[in-house]
């Protein structure tokens, strides 16, 4: 009996620390715009579960996540890299690395992060764990000029791309030996780049062009191909429409042999085929920003630029047609789908509310409430190149 005894309270406590134990797989942050903080949520049972503050500007700030999922990279548009402990709920490290940052990309080990900066145009590059900096590339492109820099991604073999805005150029590092990061430029690839992306597989990155109509391609495999210019013509003969809101390229979509993507200036999503063809534009309600598909691919969902932000449009991918228009309320920013698409949340900004909406019947399951909510990352992009 003496021997048993002093087992009980070890097994208590083993017991009870069990019980706190939790993963991080379905979890997610969603950026609060306005008050410079983030919610932690889980959509297991779409719940919030905290609040995470002093994150400073985050008028138009992005999330990466670490391979493990426990850590969340918050790029903020005051230059802000902060790091976030999901599990403990706070902020681990902050650094102010720049005067005005646009997003940022976690290498391949998970060992690197990049962040793309309007002022001083450049991307630096930081130690994950530490966030001590591993590399600074200023985005000199002749003398006395400094670009800003858009469209970072990640690519295998520790890789960044990115494009320079106002040189027209994008830029491909190598960060296989950290001490010597391999820069090759690629320049004139068109007039001002505005954001990049690239494909599922990671081997070719696309730069939208807002100063005129196209895309530039590069493929990542092959760099001494160059950039390839696509979609030349898409908007001939159209009178452009005033811009209200960059769409973003990241958002774009591949449903088996069609890609879909946002128009610049345009109310439609143009439709190519595998070689990068233009098949077809589909007329939507707007300027469309996001164009977003279902884990599954067989929907892909559609969010518009000011003034016509209340509005989500689902387009079927086989037929190509709408198949559903749905009114969430005032400025609908943003869409993340649950790892295998069973819902949707969209944060709707100015009705301080972020709807979880059932893909199939577009029913909303459920309501949180959050302050200017904008970006919803979930936890597992960590496993997805070019998130």
């Amino acid at each position: 009996m003496k021997k048993i005894l002093p087992l009980i309270p070890l097994l208590f406590l083993t017991a009870c620390s069990t019980q706190n134990l939790r993963g991080t797989g379905d979890m997610g942050l969603i950026i609060e715009r306005a008050i410079g903080q983030v919610q932690l949520v889980e959509h297991s049972g779409n719940t919030s579960l905290a609040t995470i503050k002093g994150l400073g500007d985050l008028s138009h700030a992005s999330i990466v996540y670490s391979r493990d999922e426990r850590y969340g990279y918050v790029f903020g548009r005051d230059g802000g890299l902060t790091k976030i402990d999901i599990l403990e709920q706070k902020i681990v490290k902050r650094v102010m690395q720049s005067g005005n940052s646009i997003g940022g990309a976690i290498s391949q080990d998970g060992k690197l992060i990049a962040v793309s900066n309007y002022k001083p145009g450049g991307v630096k590059i930081f130690n994950s764990d530490s966030l001590e900096l591993v590399a600074d590339i200023p985005a000199i492109y002749a003398e006395g000029k400094q670009s800003k820099t858009v469209g970072l991604i990640d690519a295998p073999g520790q890789i960044f791309a990115f494009g320079l805005y106002d040189a027209g150029e994008i830029w491909v590092v190598d960060m296989k030996d950290i001490k010597s990061p391999v820069i090759t430029k690629f320049k004139d690839v068109g007039s001002l780049p505005y954001d990049g992306l690239v494909t599922p597989d990671g081997r070719y990155y696309i730069a939208g062009l807002f100063g005129e109509d196209g895309l530039a391609m590069l493929d990542l495999w092959h760099l001494e191909k160059g950039v390839t210019r696509i979609m030349n013509h898409y908007g001939k003969g159209k009178t452009k429409l005033p811009v209200y809101k960059m769409p973003h390229l990241e958002g774009w979509a591949k449903a088996g042999d069609k890609i879909l993507l946002p128009a610049v200036g345009q109310h439609e999503v143009l439709v190519m085929d595998q070689n990068w063809k233009q098949v077809k534009a589909i007329p939507v309600h707007g300027q469309p920003i996001f164009v977003m598909s279902r884990p599954d691919h067989k929907q892909m969902w559609v969010n518009f630029a000011h003034p016509r932000n209340d509005t989500i449009q689902v387009i079927d991918t086989e037929t190509l047609k709408i198949i559903k228009t749905l009114k969430p309320g005032k400025a609908v920013l943003h869409m993340e789908f649950s790892p295998r698409g069973e819902h949707v949340w969209m944060s709707v900004r100015d009705e301080n509310r972020v709807d979880v909406v059932d893909t199939e019947t577009f029913e909303v399951v459920k309501s949180l409430k959050a302050d200017k909510p904008s970006g919803i990352f979930f936890t597992n992009r960590a496993h997805k190149i070019g998130l």
